[in-house]
């Protein structure tokens, strides 16, 4: 089978094309940088040609209201036109656990509309509900900066790893299109001030964590479950522990 990863250079798509071609089929990884851009269109039907399943990893850069409105929505009708033309049979895309609740961000507004243009595209979908990845814990402490602490919601997280993300997805990939909503998740909840703690405490950040009901989580209030799965879920193997304990986790800790 063909399978085209947009964003397939990146953290969870370069995965996902190692996965495809370990077990022998075409991936090719389509982003900018190997001529497949999804705001111009340019690569796009080339790309397309002869593609069994489109797997959609990419991200907007911004998480400002209207930029990420614009880069979803944008991507999403020029690439969903791209595969009605070529005949894909499969569109899989990963978006978030609690993006439907998650209304008062206009991140998540946008990630709304994106689902919306894959389940009015025609084409048969799987869309993947994925909890934060681990990797994406810097940035959540940063948004909860506030001075000499850090002020984070109470509500539970469910972290997951990058390398189970893409064993999930290149997984999926390769069933028939569920038409609905898979979630997947890390095997550990917890809340999100606590965890933050404990990696603020690997990575020797001095910064007092403050559990605040009243944070906001990238403009949104959150309720205590939020943000892990309501039911059944595919869960990976990998924790807190066992991802510190990995050689790529270097890159988080302080040099000098």
């Amino acid at each position: 089978m063909k399978f085209v990863v947009i964003g397939g250079t990146g953290l969870i798509g370069s995965k996902v094309v190692a996965r495809l071609r370990e077990q022998g089929h075409e991936a090719l990884a389509a982003a900018p940088s190997t001529g497949v851009d999804v705001l111009t269109g340019e690569g796009l039907d080339a790309a397309m040609a002869g593609t069994d399943v489109v797997v959609d990893l990419a991200n907007s850069p911004s998480f400002e209201d209207a930029a990420a409105m614009q880069f979803f929505q944008t991507a999403g009708r020029n690439l969903l036109a791209a595969e009605a033309k070529a005949g894909v049979g499969h569109h899989l895309a990963l978006s978030v656990v609690g993006t439907e609740k998650l209304s008062a961000s206009g991140y998540f507004r946008a990630k709304s509309a994106q689902e919306r243009l894959i389940r009015d595209s025609g084409i048969a979908y799987t869309i993947v509900h994925s909890t934060q990845f681990f990797e994406f814990l810097p940035g959540i402490v940063q948004s909860g900066a506030d001075g000499a602490a850090v002020r984070l919601p109470q509500a539970l997280i469910q972290p997951i790893a990058s390398q189970d993300v893409a064993e999930a997805v290149a997984r999926l990939a390769m069933r028939a299109p569920a038409n609905g909503i898979v979630e997947i998740a890390g095997p550990e909840r917890e809340s999100l001030a606590e965890l933050a703690r404990r990696f603020m405490r690997v990575v020797q950040d001095p910064r007092e964590v403050i559990a605040d009901a009243q944070a906001r989580y990238f403009g949104a209030e959150l309720e205590h479950d939020t943000l892990v799965p309501e039911g059944e879920a595919w869960l990976g193997t990998v924790n807190f522990q066992s991802w510190v304990a990995q050689p790529e986790f270097a890159r988080f800790m302080p040099r000098g």
